[in-house]
C-alpha cells in the first residue's frame, strides 16, 4: 500500500511526535521524550538511524536525501518532527492562494 500525501495534509508537529514516540517505545521497548538525544543516550546507533529514515519515508511519503541524511536530524522525536514538516512542506503541491 502507498502512501498517498495528498490524503494527509493536515499532519501536525503533534500527531507526527505522538507516532513517532509510540514507534520508537515499540521498537526499543523503552520509553523515550522528545527531546532525548538518542544517540547520546545510547539507545539508537547510526544503523538504527537509516531504519529511522526508512520509517520516516514510508510513513510519511517523504524521500530523504542528500544534505537531509544529516545524523543530527535524527538525533531526537522533535528534529524528526522538524524534518518531516520541512520535507512535507517542500513536498506539497503549490495552491495558487
Amino acid at each position: 500500500m502507498s502512501v498517498d500525501q495528498a490524503a494527509t495534509p493536515s499532519r501536525t508537529a503533534e500527531s507526527i511526535e505522538a507516532e513517532l514516540l509510540d514507534h520508537l517505545t515499540a521498537t526499543l521497548s523503552k520509553e523515550v521524550t522528545a527531546d532525548q538525544d538518542l544517540f547520546a543516550s545510547g539507545l539508537v546507533s547510526s544503523m538504527f538511524a537509516m531504519q529511522l529514515v526508512i520509517h520516516l519515508e514510508k510513513t510519511y511519503g517523504l524521500t530523504i536525501a542528500g544534505a537531509n541524511l544529516r545524523l543530527a536530524n535524527f538525533r531526537t522525536v522533535t528534529t524528526m518532527v522538524g524534518l518531516v514538516l520541512r520535507l512535507s512542506d517542500t513536498a506539497a503541491p503549490a495552491d495558487g492562494g
